[in-house]
């Protein structure tokens, strides 16, 4: 046994008694501080023990309740018997009533007694009127009214059969009607032998001459030719490819066709330019039988869904998401694709929508076995390799932007400073008073401070960018297009979707930094052979973009000082909206 353990056994032995005095002289005092005594039948614990004992827990008195005292009940009487009721004394009326009531009736009877006797004790419900009721003998029901003839006048007659109406295309249409007077320099449609169905369509719509895009393409795409174009917005490069796809579905009917399968399919980057497609394959149909149905996002999945699987389809115009969902789901089939569109091939390009189209391409026949035709604001490098590995010797259209942008659009550049841009702008709107116009700029922040301004110094006006929902999107064209809004802010990324004719006038807030966005701006305004105005603010920061503009178009744009009535002070405005 070590040292230490017999030091710490002897002190531990001397220290013992006194340790259990000190422990019952506390368990003492905190006996008499405490309100509640120590209970009997709980033992005492000390600190050395090894285990604390439970209490003993009280049983509940089988009385129920809790474990005080029971109140006891107090005793109850004898109940005491329900008043008869007073012998009711009935008149001689009373009397024969109560005769009436059938023994089945009994719960009538004693209804009835109950009324009688509030009656004589002067009660507050009023009396029933009685209806007067005939004795009826014992299980005899109770005659049917008989009911008045119908007038001779009101009786039903079937409706005489109608015959059913004729389909757009059954009804007879005499080509004679349409009769257009050859010109030197023009191409009439009737020259281009067109099916009579889809002349009848030209000719509601009052097309005469076919469009300078339109004799380059058409002789070619009604051959069946692959074909790349390089057109700008608004020349009629749309009613080329689908009079050419129209035209062919017509000459070459199927004898039998599945839901979802398309003959003929349009690729468009925006849902704007899907919707204005759609839009213009309605019109060239409306005597034909052909369906389109154009396909995009933002809009119900399951509608577009259920016209695919439900309907026979001959021409989709779709963007490349909401296709190739559709397409890697197999509701919309694309193995029986005969025409392939691709628009604005450089959009899509500078968008990233390429691998989604390549996937598109790749459900489709081989190129051998389909026509492809793309159409591009610029036939660049890179569009041109596109176009080589999806067609067969592609024929190239190329109609350069000045043809097209110099004798409809006149183009203007004001040089001015960044300070001076909402002040020029102002006195436009004021002075010049546009049926419409599109101003441009180059950032969503841009487009949504100067919306705001316009707005305070009084010029109502709407924004689109691509931010904006596609159902408001959709208000604003609409408003835009009836004339409900004059002025309209946008950006690139929208600019592309708008086509609305009548647009006078198409400023560039912001010189772009890509020269194609400037063509595709300008091409706003002076769409298939009207006039327009172009007109563009270059500032200190902004200048150096021109030259790659100018070299794009191949002319030396106008650069001006503006006038000094262009320059007026600008009125008092209420202040920002914060």
């Amino acid at each position: 046994m070590s040292l230490i353990k017999k030091i710490a056994s002897v002190f531990g032995k001397k220290d013992e008694p006194n340790r259990k005095e000190a422990t019952k002289q506390n368990n003492a005092s905190s006996a008499k501080k405490s309100k509640t005594p120590t209970k009997p039948h709980q033992e005492e614990w000390r600190p050395g023990d090894k285990k604390k004992p439970r209490p003993q827990q009280r049983r509940k008195p089988q009385g129920g309740g809790g474990a005080g005292p029971q109140r006891a009940k107090k005793p109850q009487g004898p109940r005491r018997p329900k008043q008869a009721d007073e012998p009711l004394v009935l008149t001689a009326e009373e009397q024969a009533r109560m005769a009436e009531f059938r023994p089945e009736e009994e719960d009538r009877r004693i209804a009835y007694e109950k009324r009688l006797r509030q009656r004589r004790a002067g009660g507050s419900e009023k009396p029933q009127r009685e209806r007067a009721r005939k004795p009826r003998p014992e299980g005899e029901r109770k005659p049917r009214p008989e009911r008045k003839p119908r007038p001779e006048e009101n009786q039903f007659k079937p409706l005489p059969k109608q015959a059913p109406k004729p389909r757009a295309e059954e009804t007879p249409w005499d080509a004679s009607e349409f009769t257009i007077a050859p010109e030197e320099g023009k191409i009439r449609f009737h020259d281009l032998d067109l099916h009579p169905r889809l002349m009848r369509s030209i000719h509601a719509l009052g097309w005469q001459y076919a469009t300078p895009i339109q004799g380059e393409i058409l002789p070619g795409t009604l051959k069946g030719k692959d074909m790349a174009g390089r057109a700008q917005t608004g020349t009629g490069k749309t009613a080329a490819f689908l009079i050419s796809i129209i035209n062919h579905c017509l000459n070459n009917p199927l004898a039998k066709q599945s839901m979802g399968c398309p003959r003929a399919l349009i690729i468009a980057p925006t849902r704007e330019l899907a919707m204005q497609i759609g839009a213009d394959s309605e019109g060239l149909n409306q005597f034909t039988g052909l369906r389109t149905v154009v396909l995009y996002g933002g809009m119900d999945y399951n509608k577009q869904q259920r016209e695919l699987e439900d309907n026979q389809i001959d021409i989709v115009v779709a963007t490349p998401g909401r296709l190739l969902d559709f397409a890697t789901k197999n509701v919309v089939k694309l193995g029986f694709t005969e025409i392939m569109v691709i628009d604005e091939a450089d959009r899509m390009l500078d968008m990233g929508f390429i691998p989604d189209v390549r996937r598109i391409i790749y459900k489709t026949p081989a190129k051998e076995k389909r026509q492809t035709v793309l159409f591009s604001a610029t036939l660049s490098d890179d569009v041109m390799r596109l176009a080589s590995a999806w067609m067969v010797d592609p024929e190239r259209i190329d109609i350069e932007p000045e043809q097209v942008a110099v004798d409809t659009v006149d183009q203007k550049v004001f040089i001015v400073t960044d300070d001076q841009k909402f002040q020029l702008l102002y006195n436009i709107i004021k002075q010049d008073n546009p049926e419409r116009i599109i101003i441009f700029t180059n950032r969503r922040d841009q487009a949504e401070r100067l919306s705001e301004d316009l707005d305070r110094y009084g010029h109502k006006c709407e924004m689109l960018s691509g931010a904006v929902t596609q159902k408001k999107r959709m208000r604003i064209l609409e408003d835009f297009r009836a004339g409900k809004v004059t002025v309209l802010v946008a950006t690139d990324v929208a600019g592309r979707g708008i086509h609305v004719d009548g647009v006078s006038h198409v400023v560039n807030f912001n010189i772009p930094e890509n020269p194609d966005d400037y063509v595709h701006r300008i091409g706003r305004t002076g769409r298939a052979g009207a006039t327009g105005q172009s007109i563009t603010f270059a500032c200190e920061m902004e200048s150096f973009e021109l030259p790659k503009i100018e070299e794009l178009l191949g002319m030396e744009l106008k650069c001006l000082m503006p006038p000094e009535e262009m320059l007026e002070e600008l009125p008092p405005a209420p202040p920002r909206k914060r």
